[in-house]
């Protein structure tokens, strides 16, 4: 009696398991089709498809037109940057002529370049042809020279007797004062008795506001701005030449009490203004969907890996599980916040709250990029397309690794053309510029100006440049580079052959290989991990497994 129990027992127990096996065969066969399968299957609209390609035309529109305001915006400061250094440096040519816009060589010319500063800055309104004002009364021309404190120098004799503490005096020249008596008695001070051998620069600071009216013509409302600009006579090296910099710190500023007459403006503004909003709620729309596919995923996951541990005693491969984790959704998710965060930043700058262009930028210019990336999903589901995403994926693991060795040999070369070559090559000054012209030199630009511009002061450093750089070109062109494309062609091949021959089988491939696969595609899309699972036969062995 008791067996004829027990055995019933196992037939029921079976039989569940059975049924079990097959409502999660058609829940994972369903999951993994893609759109128009499951469209066939069962008649689902797939709206994640149509609400991301409605969401991408929509965010590119959005960004073009973000881009082309803030093209206006960049015009404006670039173009009053080069009008202050016209109005400002006495001899500017138009040009810099390096990391500095101009240069003196004698103390007269440092004198009138300085006293010119205050003259330009005294008649600003007279010979400007822009838009720009002083800050305010109270605000000025502040000037101020730094120096060491004492000290006697003699070159003839090679004396030299100095105090390298440093002393700072300033002087701030009002708007007022300039236009009255006391400006000259300030002008003809002890101040600007500069004693050069003591002087380490001279830094002129001032800030002018601005309005920018071009933004009318585009049907925008005009920007208001805050210049604060610094002029300093670099005396550093004491080498008879002074640098003369020029910096300009551009601050976007809300207008405070503005009137515009006549115009569409305000009606353009709240168009652009409804527009962001749909690109707000089409987002938020794509964030709910994906996010719920996740956790739909994630407990189909948890379903199947209790089924495998309770019908076959053993826990599903590590890839398996991987299998049920969608990049891609990741990838839109994290799109959709950032199209959020941005739009709202863009809707607060067009109505004038906020200035926050650069970072606006970012998110937006980003989030786009991750919308067109993501478009490489839908072309996954055509085999010609796929083969350039299988093979990125599964050499991406041997790229990175061979990236970090090379690294080490690139790094070697970017300190040893520095300390070596900086002396005498300005483009190995500094530590970034070293590295940028070997990236120039891998990929084979500008490789006769770096060989020609190396000084031949030193014929020990002369010839060493030539070694450095013939074995750098060598090394980095003939030899990392083919390997790196080895790498890479090598994926492809496997992937080529996998297609041909078909992909090795994982745990949840041979699950559900003996169900019914119309809508199930076995020539899965993706293939970037590895896992090393317990396999019965011939199974056992390293198997590439992942999902789009």
């Amino acid at each position: 009696v008791k067996m004829k129990k027990y055995s019933k027992y196992l037939k029921t127990w079976n039989r569940y398991l059975d049924l079990k096996e097959m409502a999660l065969k058609e829940d994972l066969k369903f999951y993994f089709m893609n759109p128009c399968e499951k469209y066939r299957a069962r008649r689902q609209i797939p709206w994640k498809l149509a609400l991301q390609i409605l969401k991408i035309l929509m965010v590119t529109t959005q960004l073009v037109f973000f881009g082309l305001s803030n093209q206006l915006v960049v015009s404006f400061k670039e173009e009053n940057t080069v009008a202050f250094k016209h109005l400002f440096l006495k001899g500017y040519s138009g040009t810099d002529e390096d990391d500095y816009s101009c240069s003196i060589y004698t103390q007269q010319d440092a004198y009138d370049s300085i006293f010119y500063v205050i003259n330009q800055y005294r008649n600003l309104k007279n010979i400007s042809l822009g838009t720009l004002g002083y800050e305010h009364e109270e605000s000025g021309l502040k000037i101020c020279k730094q120096q060491y404190k004492r000290g006697t120098m003699l070159p003839s004799n090679d004396t030299l007797n100095i105090d390298v503490s440093t002393e700072t005096e300033c002087i701030l020249l009002k708007p007022k004062e300039l236009t009255g008596k006391k400006a000259e008695l300030k002008l003809n001070s002890s101040f600007f008795n500069l004693e050069f051998y003591r002087l380490i620069q001279v830094e002129i600071s001032f800030k002018l506001k601005g309005i920018a009216l071009q933004t009318i013509h585009a049907r925008e409302l005009p920007d208001c701005y805050a210049f604060q600009n610094t002029i300093t006579f670099n005396n550093r090296a004491h080498s008879g030449k002074i640098k003369v910099y020029f910096d300009s710190d551009t601050d976007i500023q809300e207008c405070k009490d503005w009137h515009i007459f006549n115009s569409v403006l305000q009606k353009n503004t709240q168009y652009i203004l409804v527009f962001d909003g749909f690109v707000i709620l089409s987002c938020l729309a794509s964030l709910i969907l994906c996010t719920r596919s996740i956790v739909l995923a994630w407990r189909l996951q948890k379903r199947f890996v209790n089924f495998f541990l309770e019908k076959h005693k053993r826990r599903v491969c590590y890839a398996d599980r991987l299998e049920f984790l969608n990049g891609w959704y990741v990838l839109v998710i994290i799109s959709d916040v950032m199209t959020i965060i941005g739009s709202i930043l863009k809707m607060e700058i067009k109505a004038k709250n906020l200035t926050s262009y650069d970072v606006c930028s970012i998110l937006l210019g980003t989030s786009t990029l991750f919308v067109w990336v993501g478009v490489i999903r839908y072309l996954g589901y055509f085999q010609t397309y796929n083969v350039l995403i299988l093979t990125m994926q599964a050499s991406l693991p041997k790229v990175l690794r061979f990236c970090c060795c090379a690294g080490m040999i690139y790094l070697g070369y970017t300190f040893c053309g520095w300390i070596v070559l900086g002396p005498y090559h300005e483009k190995f000054e500094d530590l970034n510029t070293v590295a940028e012209c070997l990236f120039s030199l891998v990929n084979g630009d500008d490789m006769f100006a770096t060989f020609a511009q190396i000084q031949e002061k030193s014929s020990l450093v002369w010839m060493f440049s030539r070694l450095y750089l013939y074995s750098f070109i060598s090394l980095f062109i003939y030899m990392i580079l083919s390997l790196f494309i080895a790498l890479i062609t090598d994926s492809y091949d496997t992937i080529k052959k996998y297609q041909q021959s078909g992909f090795p089988a994982t745990d949840l491939h041979e699950f559900l290989k003996d169900h019914s696969n119309a809508g199930y595609r076995k020539d899965r899309t993706s293939f970037p991990l590895i896992c090393c699972c317990r396999r019965s036969g011939q199974m056992s062995h390293l198997v590439l497994a992942g999902l789009l």
